[in-house]
């Protein structure tokens, strides 16, 4: 009975985890950086400009400013206590090489 209490008390703690601003933020843009290639991609194709668009900025801008995000929630919550918040670090960076992957695929 002491391990079920705990199992659910483990589950709740993951849910929980992701409510954090520095948690889900950087997952938030990550997607929304996606979103940004997926319509560019859709919008004009795969050619290279000869000039940076916005969308290129826009991408970048998010990746960037996801850093400080990322290292504030590493400093706060992930040195603290490794073992409870490296789940949420690894979808963090496995949102950021989502992201990239087409860029660095499509040489965008």
């Amino acid at each position: 009975m002491q391990n079920h209490k705990q199992d659910i008390r483990r589950t709740f703690m993951k849910a929980s985890q992701f409510k954090l601003p520095s948690a889900w933020l950087p997952i938030a843009m990550s997607s929304v950086a996606l979103i940004v290639v997926a319509l560019r991609v859709l919008l004009s194709g795969v050619a290279r400009d000869a000039d940076e668009g916005a969308a290129a900025h826009l991408w970048q801008m998010l990746m960037v400013g996801q850093v400080p995000v990322i290292g504030w929630f590493l400093v706060r919550w992930v040195l603290k206590n490794p073992r409870q918040w490296t789940v949420v670090l690894a979808v963090q960076v496995g949102a950021v090489l989502v992201a990239a992957a087409p860029v660095y695929l499509l040489r965008l």
